[in-house]
């Protein structure tokens, strides 16, 4: 057993992804760098991202909070976008929209961020 960011980036990440297959490792990797300051593990571990989808339009982040009271939500975003804007491709517009439905829940959560939080 490694540390919990090995652990977790041995894990698939739990978000659809629509898209150029290229680019699904460097988003989900760019996307494991955002971490929830609240809980200090990635994004994807959490179970924040529903899904990524990249086309000719645009690249589209759906993701959620754990809480619509979150403090962080747009420190989270902006992290979000900053990751994004280093591995997309520079003209490609992004858009990263938080929806609360359906609701996050710790079943969301990577095994290894169970394991850290001790649920």
């Amino acid at each position: 057993m490694g540390t919990p960011a090995q652990d977790a980036a041995a894990e698939p990440p739990r978000f659809e992804f629509e898209g150029d297959e290229a680019l699904r490792a460097p988003i989900t990797e760019a996307l494991r760098r955002v971490v929830d300051p609240e809980v200090a593990l990635s994004i994807v571990d959490v179970g924040l991202v529903y899904r990524v989808r990249v086309d000719g339009e645009g690249a589209h982040v759906l993701m959620t909070m754990t809480s619509a009271a979150c403090p962080v939500t747009d420190v989270i975003v902006e992290d979000v976008q900053n990751e994004l804007d280093r591995v997309l491709p520079a003209a490609l517009p992004l858009e990263v929209e938080i929806t609360f439905d359906p609701p996050w829940t710790a079943e969301r959560m990577s095994q290894s961020a169970r394991r850290f939080m001790r649920w």
